[in-house]
């Protein structure tokens, strides 16, 4: 069976090109997790990783956040990657567009495979914020290099 689909459009190289802070939703401190490894692979890209779990105080070396609310202001997201089972797709695509509120920009809302639920997706999109559903962004990122 073949890991890449290539039935499946590219993502655009420009959704890469601005983006310098990207929050890990449901990252782990287990280097056993996918999270845990794209989350290193983040950093490693030179982006900010922001882990946000309320099981973690601390991944790879940064402050881990029980949620979006408390990441401090003025911290600007350009994405935001989910690590979460798809029952809470829906609940946590509220939870970013609640969150985004009034700041300047809206993350994209990058869902890991097998993450994404229709419902979710018509309610990001239905708030304007750039969706890409079920897709590695580690794949992707080094796709588009």
């Amino acid at each position: 069976m073949a890991l890449f689909n290539s039935s499946v459009p590219a993502i655009d190289r420009d959704l890469f090109k601005d983006l310098k802070t990207i929050v890990v939703f449901g990252c782990s401190s287990n280097p056993y997790r996918t999270s845990y490894h794209i989350a290193q692979y983040i950093q490693q890209a030179g982006f900010r990783m922001i882990p946000v779990n309320p099981n973690e105080t601390e991944v790879l070396g940064e402050t881990c956040y029980p949620d979006l609310a408390s990441i401090p202001e003025g911290v600007n997201v350009d994405l935001i990657d989910l690590f979460r089972n798809k029952v809470h797709c829906y609940e946590t695509v509220e939870e970013i567009i609640e969150w985004a509120g009034d700041r300047p920009n809206k993350p994209v809302i990058w869902t890991q495979l097998d993450v994404s639920t229709p419902k979710a997706k018509a309610l990001a999109e239905e708030h304007g914020f750039p969706y890409v559903e079920n897709r590695c962004f580690m794949v992707e990122h080094r796709r588009a290099e």
